[in-house]
């Protein structure tokens, strides 16, 4: 296989994974390695993480899922953008409003923004035939389950409901690392360069 013919089975989406994952890996160090477990924390944390995240996806996306196959998953991805961005925002209110809200409004934030940009990944993964809709799948499955987990919380202890996304954080980050480099190097190269031999 020469370069020419590798560099044209990778997915050009596979930076992508990357960058996002290096915003979960920073929020998942910082809850981890922070004393301070208090709804505000939570609140900063999480905001700025679905703020930037949200900035990622979303122009990234435009950069990226760019045949007309995507069309869809690209629209369902600047939705999951707009969301998390807007809440990201409202959250980083909430932490400023009297000296901070409290844990109500971190939980409210959370299984909001777990829910629907959840939902929409995992929507997107299952009807996408793009090289990384299997990674869509587990990190949409995954940020469901935290949405649940964190309505299912039970009330009063900031402790748990923050430590939770921060090994969230952590989880999803990694798996995109991986899930990066999988479309650099992984089965879709593989899978393009037996197409071109049997055609």
């Amino acid at each position: 296989m020469n370069d020419a013919t590798s560099a044209a089975g990778r997915s050009p989406y596979w930076g992508v994974p990357l960058a996002r994952a290096i915003p979960y890996l920073v929020t998942g160090l910082v809850i981890t390695f922070t004393s301070d477990h208090s709804p505000v924390m939570g609140l900063i944390s999480y905001g700025l993480l679905s703020l930037i995240v949200g900035v990622i996806v979303g122009v990234l996306t435009l950069r990226t899922l760019t045949e007309p196959r995507d069309r869809s998953a690209r629209l369902l991805f600047l939705i999951q953008s707009v969301v998390g961005v807007v809440l990201g925002a409202l959250a980083l209110v909430f932490a400023g409003v009297g000296g901070g809200a409290g844990l109500e409004a971190f939980v409210f934030v959370v299984g909001m923004n777990a829910a629907i940009a959840g939902f929409l990944e995992l929507y997107t993964g299952l009807r996408s035939k793009h090289p990384g809709h299997r990674d869509w799948m587990v990190v949409g499955g995954a940020t469901v389950v935290l949405a649940i987990v964190t309505l299912l919380l039970p009330p009063g202890d900031p402790v748990l409901a923050v430590g939770i996304v921060g090994a969230y954080a952590i989880i999803i980050g990694l798996f995109l690392v991986i899930a990066g480099f999988s479309l650099r190097w992984g089965g879709h190269q593989i899978s393009t360069t037996r197409t071109r031999k049997t055609s």
